[in-house]
């Protein structure tokens, strides 16, 4: 049987009737950052900033869709549920606040990191400091969303506990930014954006799979 949270998640899941204006703004945001480093890469010739913005956007959503599938499969919960108010839920895990966010992580990340890619920064190489820190803040929020009730954990390994936050660290944000430190050391351009691309179609055909043996996508 489907806990508390997760039937209030599948409530609103998809439901046009929540979206709030305010979104429109975030939406508005969301574009002009990306227009800017359009703009950027088109006079320098370094598309890296796009890329690491898609491969991070491109990776929560394969890890979303996951997530759904566990729900699915246990008829319980998912690893993690948003059940709470939001202007549109889009899976059990998934609403459109979170993915604004993830949307221009990527791009701050990539904008963190020092010109000079032989940095180092208390022993270790700028690009992956930056992304053990980044994952280390992203699990701190999460925490306190959890303490706040706006982020439901259910099962004992995926929790508060030593163990538990380290497994959150590696499997909920560490491999993000790992993903982009990958296609940024790529060396062309098609490389980049062709593991890009198949980062994308993996999560679509998880999802349009799942429209076949599930009936819904959570």
């Amino acid at each position: 049987m489907p806990t508390p949270a997760s039937q209030l998640a599948l409530r609103g899941l998809r439901d046009l009737s929540t979206l709030k204006w305010y979104v429109i703004p975030l939406l508005a945001i969301v574009f002009y950052i990306y227009t800017i480093e359009i703009k950027k890469a088109k006079n320098s010739g370094n598309w890296d900033a796009i890329y690491a913005g898609l491969t991070l956007f491109g990776m929560d959503f394969f890890n979303e869709t996951w997530n759904g599938w566990i729900f699915h499969f246990t008829q319980r919960s998912a690893f993690w549920t948003t059940p709470g108010e939001t202007a549109l839920r889009t899976m059990m895990g998934w609403n459109i606040e979170i993915m604004f966010m993830f949307a221009i992580s990527g791009i701050i990340y990539y904008n963190t990191l020092s010109d000079d890619r032989d940095e180092v920064i208390l022993g270790l190489p700028n690009r992956w400091f930056w992304a053990i820190g980044y994952a280390l803040f992203c699990v701190f929020v999460e925490c306190l969303l959890n303490m706040g009730g706006l982020l439901v954990w259910e099962y004992p390994w995926w929790n508060r506990t030593f163990w538990g936050v380290w497994l959150i660290f590696f499997f909920g944000y560490f491999h993000f930014y790992v993903a982009i430190i990958i296609v940024i050391a790529m060396r062309s351009d098609k490389s980049k954006i062709l593991t890009i691309a198949g980062i994308y179609a993996v999560a679509v055909l998880m999802n349009v799979w799942g429209l076949g043996i599930m009936g819904w996508i959570y």
